[in-house]
């Protein structure tokens, strides 16, 4: 009898001090330094502009991702009476103004937008700018865009520099860097580090995986979009409606997202792009799922 009372000791010491190990290890995990902001152009509530930030502040947000263009004081006193701060401003020219359109003088619009961006970006205190290098269709080759855009971005490389404010090229679906390692090179061709990448997630599952992305762009990226995509839909339903689903309810494998990202040391601003802003009750929900995202 004293043998076994030994032996069950002895097993229950085991389970506890294993148990009291794995307490202590996830207790000396450092918590990931992430900030949620949302996309601007996602803020679905209605109401004044003030109004869409105060709501997305009660819903949890620390930041905003306002457009370039934007009426300058409108958004510094939203910001102000809000509480949030400018995690980004987003590029308002970079689609239809491209920076590698066949007509130099549109080229020149879609510069002096980026320009433009700069400055709001400065005057809402965000040290950088969400910009769509370009895009490849029927009239614009590739080697066209690849060249053109280098050229454009450039030109904006000495304010960026001046104004301290970062330029972040996004990964869309504009038929142009399809991959990290010509993301990379493309960074490389431009030739400063004021020029880094605006990473979204997920824009990348309709050809790749996101955690295959994070390690290759490393220290380059200096801000992430956070948004769902399910290859399922765009299987069976069309590439577009990939997009039709709830954060955390489609295909990214968040765990190995947020794991690439740990093992680059990102921290700082975790911008939100994602459906359901449209009243304070999906508001919450955003954030409660981005919080859910971010302990995985």
């Amino acid at each position: 009898m004293s043998n076994r009372r030994h032996f069950l000791q002895s097993i229950t010491s085991t389970a506890l001090f294993a148990a009291a190990g794995s307490v202590a290890q996830e207790a000396a995990k450092p918590a990931r330094k992430l900030r949620k902001a949302i996309m601007g152009g996602t803020l679905g509530i209605k109401g004044t502009l003030i109004e869409k930030y105060k709501a997305a502040k009660e819903a949890g947000y620390e930041g905003v991702e306002p457009s370039g263009g934007m009426n300058q004081q409108e958004v510094i006193d939203a910001l102000g009476q809000s509480g949030l701060q400018a995690a980004s401003v987003c590029c308002h020219t970079h689609w239809k103004q491209t920076l590698t359109h066949n007509d130099a003088a549109i080229r020149e619009q879609g510069l002096q937008g980026v320009l433009q961006t700069l400055r709001d970006a400065k005057a809402y205190g965000a040290d950088s700018i969400l910009v769509v290098p370009g895009v490849v269709n029927e009239e614009v080759n590739y080697q066209a865009a690849w060249e053109r855009s280098i050229a454009e971005l450039k030109k904006a490389v000495p304010l960026a520099k001046e104004l301290g404010v970062k330029i972040s090229i996004e990964n869309v679906w504009n038929n142009f860097i399809l991959s990290p390692i010509e993301a990379v090179k493309f960074l490389d061709e431009i030739g400063d580090p004021i020029v880094g990448w605006h990473f979204d997630i997920g824009n990348v599952l309709r050809y790749g995986w996101p955690e295959h992305w994070i390690p290759v762009l490393g220290k380059r990226i200096n801000r992430i979009h956070v948004k769902e995509y399910s290859t399922k839909k765009m299987k069976d339903e069309g590439v577009w409606k990939g997009f039709d689903c709830d954060l955390t309810q489609g295909d990214n494998n968040w765990p190995a997202i947020m794991k690439a990202l740990d093992s680059i040391g990102y921290t700082g601003w975790a911008i939100s792009e994602q459906r359901g802003g449209i009243n304070p009750n999906g508001l919450k929900t955003l954030t409660e799922r981005m919080d859910t995202i971010f302990a995985m």
